[in-house]
């Protein structure tokens, strides 16, 4: 399997909008994971939280156009297994958690659209251009 690019943010799903547009418009998938390290659970619709607290291997509920499934764990999660079980097929993952990753901010100046850190190094893309990136097997060296 081919691991996904990843990079961390920090803002909310809906601001990342113009950059998971310009990757569908080139058939590439973008991934969103929500890590919450040693925080509370997230919010689990009733009876899926109900299975999930019996022990069942996974609770999933479907409707709507949408499939909706809870894992209990047991011990911290650890990241190549989410990958590898949730995001296979995208080209990035964002990730919003304390994750070893680049990171993805979008520009204060505007122009262009997003900046992306690794160490001490920062490059600018537009969304296209970020998007177009994301087909390079190693696009932030």
């Amino acid at each position: 399997m081919k691991r996904p690019h990843l990079l961390r943010v920090e803002e909310s799903p809906d601001r990342f909008a113009p950059l998971i547009e310009a990757a569908r418009a080139l058939g590439l998938r973008i991934g969103w994971l929500d890590l919450q390290n040693g925080q509370e659970p997230p919010t689990v619709p009733g009876d899926l939280e109900t299975a999930a607290s019996q022990g069942v291997l996974r609770a999933v509920a479907v409707g709507g156009g949408r499939t909706v499934a809870v894992k209990p764990l047991r011990g911290a999660p650890v990241l190549n297994d989410l990958l590898r079980e949730h995001f296979q097929g995208c080209a990035l993952v964002l990730i919003r958690g304390e994750v070893d990753a680049p990171s993805l901010r979008p520009s204060e100046s505007g122009e262009p659209d997003w900046e992306v850190k690794t160490g001490d190094r920062s490059r600018s893309y537009t969304s296209a251009a970020l998007a177009e990136t994301l087909r390079k097997p190693h696009p932030w060296e």
